[in-house]
């Protein structure tokens, strides 16, 4: 057997560190190659990370909830004698990675070869195999002790292995000073439930008066699908949320953008029934047959066709060779709002789709985003991003330009409202479009013709399609 240290890698390009959600595996536990081994959040996205060998978990070296550095290892995992002489006698495996993935990349299976990441060529659900018993994990072969460089195992006592509980619950019984051990589990297949968590801490101390006269337990909100869950200590009053992964990279570089880039954002209300027609009537086309059609489709195309015309607002500044690198393709960038944060993935070339691939294209990208499990390759890239702010019934907005970008647009809701059509007021279906861009980079003129132009398309999509295509 040999003992094997699976070192956390750089899912992403340039990332230094990853907070461990959910380790899928403990102790004890027999994997097979590629098999999921953890859930990482790094600052662009959620991966999990397969194992690149077959053999028996002997240590996990991160906490759930911990920060690792890229580069730190994180798991031990013995393998057998025969599958360690396969690796040598080849060379040893190799790792796009290289040696900050750990001693190597996943061999090739079925002529395709793994990756390192949870995206990789096999998609599968992750599922957390059974938990041995404690006198099982008593009885597998103790693993080598870990050398100075490799940081010292979690801390694992054989009670607290059988304590079956969510990520959250293990969070509160934190917040409440409640060892998990120590707690009679009531929930599903044995496991503690956030109940029984509370009840716990009732039954080891009196609750402390509420500041505002309520009950002395914090009040907790569930997650509504943008906001974790959140737990308000009566005393403070208040909820914290800590700042890191995707919530803190999209901070940052939304406070870079903000005070890097002259913002100017202009407006403009259009009569959007043609574009509503239009899209029922696409509905019907096979071509469409089980993709979605929306609005956004038709915003869409009327950006990338608005974007030959005006190709200046596909640029960026250049700082270091004071140049304006105008771009000769668009990758189309979609803001989605996650449980995680805003991410903005984009679509490759999104100019050379047809209507229906840009279709296609779109679906799977905010199908993809709001799982949560975007590759942080879909978030690298994007040249102009589309917001849509009118899926919350929000009219308009101003956005706040991705770095590297000169363009972002806001698309507000569309509402049936009294419009001057053909001479007469008559109800219309119109919607407010907003237009941010670099004014280092754009001038008002050219911004407002870009502006123009994606109003114009939705005006008269059908129009614009035949003379602009």
């Amino acid at each position: 057997m040999g003992l094997k240290r699976f070192k956390l890698p750089d899912t992403g390009e340039g990332l230094t560190e990853g907070e461990v959600l959910q380790w899928l595996v403990e102790p004890g536990d027999v994997v097979t190659v590629n098999q999921n081994l953890v859930e990482i959040e790094t600052a662009k996205a959620v991966v999990e990370l397969p194992s690149p060998w077959a053999g028996t978990v002997r240590e996990l070296y991160a906490e759930e909830g911990s920060t690792v550095d890229v580069g730190t290892p994180i798991i031990a995992i013995d393998v057998p004698a025969e599958a360690d002489d396969a690796d040598a006698g080849e060379g040893g495996p190799t790792s796009d990675f290289h040696d900050v993935a750990g001693e190597g990349s996943v061999p090739e299976e079925n002529g395709r070869t793994s990756v390192l990441v949870g995206y990789g060529p096999k998609a599968t659900s992750a599922k957390r195999r059974p938990r041995r018993s404690a006198a099982a994990a008593a009885a597998a072969p103790a693993a080598a002790a870990p050398t100075e460089s490799v940081p010292a195992p979690v801390e694992m006592p054989a009670a607290s292995v059988t304590v079956l509980a969510k990520p959250p619950v293990r969070k509160l019984a934190r917040d409440l000073g409640v060892d998990l051990r120590s707690v009679t589990p009531t929930g599903p297949n044995g496991s503690v439930s956030r109940e029984d968590v509370t009840a716990a801490a009732e039954a080891g101390a009196e609750p402390a008066p509420a500041a505002h006269g309520g009950p002395g337990l914090p009040m907790t909100v569930p997650a509504n699908g943008w906001v974790p869950e959140l737990s308000f200590d009566n005393a403070a009053r208040e909820a914290r949320i800590p700042v890191r992964g995707v919530r803190r990279h999209t901070a940052a570089a939304m406070v870079r953008s903000a005070f890097t880039a002259p913002h100017v954002t202009e407006f403009v209300t259009v009569d959007a029934t043609r574009t509503m027609d239009l899209v029922r009537r696409l509905k019907t086309l096979p071509e469409f047959e089980g993709v979605k059609v929306s609005p956004l489709l038709l915003v869409a195309k009327a950006v990338l066709l608005a974007i030959r015309r005006s190709p200046i607002v596909n640029s960026r500044w250049d700082e270091q060779a004071q140049e304006i690198a105008v771009r000769g393709y668009v990758n189309l960038g979609i803001a989605a709002a996650t449980p995680r944060g805003l991410v903005v993935p984009n679509v490759r070339d999104a100019d050379a789709l047809s209507l229906p691939g840009l279709a296609a294209a779109l679906q799977h990208l905010t199908d993809v985003a709001r799982s949560g499990r975007t590759p942080p390759a879909d978030m690298q890239g994007g040249t102009f991003t589309i917001t849509n702010v009118g899926v919350f019934g929000v009219d308009s907005g101003t956005p706040i330009l991705n770095p590297g970008e000169a363009g972002i647009l806001a698309v507000g809701a569309v509402r049936e409202q009294p419009w001057v059509h053909d001479g007469q007021v008559v109800p219309r279906r119109v919607t407010t479009l907003g237009l941010s861009f670099d004014h280092r980079i754009v001038d008002g003129e050219q911004g407002s013709r870009f502006l123009r132009d994606v109003a114009d398309f939705v005006e008269d999509p059908e129009t614009r399609l035949f003379a602009w295509t």
